[in-house]
């Protein structure tokens, strides 16, 4: 077999790596005593094993290089001796441990490369769900000031205004009745947070004799920057009430928790 043949065929590679027999590293050995252009080949292998090695170690630290030295001590439980009648042949074996150090530290390197690369992605989802949450909120907030607007700028919609009673003088609110469409909204701005398992309750009443009609509650008061919400529709209301009711709301409005009151 002619060198270049010789060389393609791997076997230098396995060679240095120290993974032939013992009768095939001497055959190597003697070929390579008096072949200097397989000696030559061999050479750049281990070189090149040499170089790679060095190129990994400064992604791991001494720890880690301890512990993957115990596995393979662990695994080569044979330790190899220097021997001056054979220098070849130990070199090789030498090499075929450095060949394997290289191995497990280019998988090392590579399972960190893609633990950074999968945190990275997570990261990124994490972020997506965080992006797609706050634009459905803007969304959200923009559809209810829209509607805001668009309440107060309807010329159709008669306007109430709600005074503060006796339990809360300094409250207000506004109702705008749509009379054709019947449609009812509340403007609580001028009314305080209420207490907690406590609901503003609004009535539609009609006054001879007082008779109030629940038309709705005002839920998620704090949620609701706007403090504009739509309540239960009604044709005949004479004014309109607004009362501080346990949470659900009453049957009926409790008067001494009456917040504001208004005539259309």
């Amino acid at each position: 077999m002619e060198n270049k043949e010789y060389i393609e065929s791997g076997i230098l590679e396995l060679y240095v790596y120290g993974l032939l027999s013992e009768a095939e590293n001497e055959e190597i050995a003697a070929k390579a005593k008096n072949d200097t252009q397989i000696n030559d080949e061999i050479i750049a292998i281990e070189k090149s094993i040499v170089a790679l090695s060095s190129s990994f170690a400064p992604f791991h630290s001494v720890a880690n290089y301890e512990k993957i030295k115990e596995k393979l001590e662990l695994k080569h439980s044979k330790v190899i001796e220097l021997d001056e009648e054979e220098p070849s042949r130990n070199w090789s074996q030498y090499i075929g441990w450095a060949a394997a150090i290289v191995l497990l530290l280019g998988v090392a390197y590579q399972y960190n490369e893609l633990n950074l690369t999968t945190n990275q992605v997570a990261n990124s989802q994490i972020e997506k769900v965080k992006i797609e949450k706050e634009l459905k909120s803007l969304e959200l907030q923009n559809k209810n000031n829209e509607t805001s607007l668009a309440v107060v700028r309807d010329e159709k919609n008669t306007v109430v205004a709600l005074g503060g009673q006796t339990v809360a003088p300094e409250s207000s609110a506004k109702v705008y009745w749509n009379k054709e469409t019947q449609v009812v909204y509340v403007d609580a701005a001028g009314l305080p947070e209420p207490p907690k398992g406590m609901v503003y309750q609004v009535w539609a009443l009609k006054l001879n004799p007082l008779t109030p009609t629940s038309i709705g509650l005002l839920d998620n008061f704090d949620k609701n920057n706007q403090r504009i919400f739509a309540v239960n529709s009604t044709g005949d209301a004479e004014a309109f009430g607004i009362t501080l009711e346990p949470k659900g709301g009453s049957l009926t409005p409790t008067m001494e928790q009456l917040y504001t009151l208004g005539k259309v």
